[in-house]
C-alpha cells in the first residue's frame, strides 16, 4: 500500500481545498474550506461560474448574502463527491462577535437545509476565540456541529472541549513556521512544535475522555502528517495528498487512546480570565491567532470586492 492508503487505516483522511475537483481521486471521507481557499478557487476558470452565479441569483442582496450563498455552493459540490461533512467557515470579522457568529452560523444552515442538505453533514468554522467557543457552544446545543480553527494552544483546545464543540483544528503548520523563525532552526519528525502541540492536544482529549474530535490541519510536509498518525482526522492539501499517494514508506501509528491514557498532565479548569491569561502568556499562541484572523479578514474583504464588481459590471 501506498503512503495514503496506509495512514487511512489510522486517521480519517479530509480534503483541504476549495478545487473539488482535485479531489475525488484521492476518497477523502471530509473536506474542509476556509476564505483563502474559496478566493484563491473562484479566480479559477473552472470555478468562476459559481460567484457569476451567486451574483446572479442574489443580486438584491447584501454583499455578505451572496458572499454565504457563494460559500454553500462550494460546499453543495464538495458534498456531490465526498461520503462525509464539509466545513465552511464563518466571516472572521465576526472572530470578538458572539452573537454575530452565531448568526452566521444559523444563516448558512439554513441555506444548506434549503438545498436539501441535513446539517449533520456540515461544519460551521470559528475561530477558537473565547467568543467564538461560546457560540460555538451555543451552536451545538442547536444541533449545529462546529469546527473550531485558527487553533494554535492547548487553552484554546480545553475550552473548546469544555464546550463540547464537535471537532477542532490545531494548526501544524503555522505552530512550525512560528519556531522556524523564531529559532531559525528546522525541525522534522516529532520535533517539530507543531506535531509536539497536536500530540498533547489529543492525549489530553483521550487521557480525560472528551469526545471532541481532534483534527490536524494546517500541514507543511508529510512528515508532520505522518507523525500524527492515529489522529481523530487530518486535513490535507491536495498537492501533499498527492505526495502520501506516491509515496511507499512504511506509516506507522504514532497516536493513541492507550498511549494517551499514560501521558503526564493535569486537567485544567478554564473560565475567562484564566483562558485569555494562559493564552497571553504563549506569545506563538497569542501571535498566530491574530494574524489568522487577520488574514483570512483579508481574503474576505477581496471576496466582497470580487462580489461587488460583479454586482456593479
Amino acid at each position: 500500500m501506498n503512503q495514503l492508503e496506509q495512514l487511512k487505516q489510522h486517521t480519517t483522511i479530509v480534503a483541504d481545498t476549495g478545487d473539488f475537483q482535485s479531489i475525488q481521486a484521492f476518497a477523502p471521507r471530509d473536506a474542509t474550506t476556509n476564505p483563502s481557499l474559496i478566493l484563491k478557487a473562484v479566480q479559477k476558470e473552472e470555478y468562476r461560474h459559481l460567484l457569476e452565479k451567486a451574483a446572479r441569483d442574489h443580486g438584491a442582496k447584501s454583499t455578505g448574502d451572496i458572499v454565504d450563498n457563494l460559500l454553500v455552493a462550494f460546499g453543495t459540490e464538495i458534498l456531490k463527491i465526498i461520503p462525509g461533512r464539509v466545513s465552511t467557515e464563518t466571516d472572521a470579522r465576526l472572530s470578538f462577535d458572539t452573537q454575530g457568529t452565531i448568526d452566521k452560523g444559523r444563516a448558512l444552515i439554513a441555506l444548506y437545509e434549503a438545498a436539501g442538505i441535513s446539517r449533520e453533514r456540515i461544519l460551521i468554522k470559528i475561530a477558537s476565540t473565547w467568543e467564538g467557543i461560546r457560540a460555538a457552544e451555543v451552536l451545538e446545543k442547536e444541533g449545529i456541529r462546529c469546527n473550531m480553527t485558527l487553533l494554535f494552544a492547548l487553552p484554546q483546545a480545553i475550552a473548546c472541549a469544555d464546550a463540547q464543540v464537535q471537532l477542532i483544528s490545531p494548526f501544524v503548520g503555522r505552530i512550525y513556521d512560528w519556531y522556524k523563525k523564531s529559532t531559525g532552526q528546522e525541525y522534522t519528525g516529532a520535533d517539530d512544535p507543531g506535531v509536539q502541540s497536536v500530540k498533547r492536544i489529543y492525549n489530553y482529549y483521550r487521557k480525560f475522555s472528551y469526545k471532541t474530535e481532534v483534527m490536524g490541519a494546517s500541514f507543511r510536509n508529510t512528515s508532520q502528517i505522518i507523525e500524527l498518525a492515529g489522529c481523530d482526522l487530518l486535513t490535507i492539501s491536495p498537492e501533499l495528498l498527492q505526495k502520501l499517494a506516491d509515496g511507499d514508506a512504511q506509516v506507522v501509528r504514532k497516536l493513541s487512546p492507550e498511549e494517551a491514557a499514560g501521558a503526564d498532565l493535569q486537567k485544567l479548569t478554564l473560565d475567562e480570565r484564566t483562558f485569555r491569561f494562559l493564552l497571553n502568556e504563549d506569545a506563538m499562541g497569542t501571535e498566530k491567532l491574530a494574524e489568522g484572523i487577520r488574514q483570512f479578514c483579508a481574503d474576505a474583504v477581496k471576496l466582497d470586492k470580487m462580489v461587488e464588481a460583479l454586482r456593479q459590471g
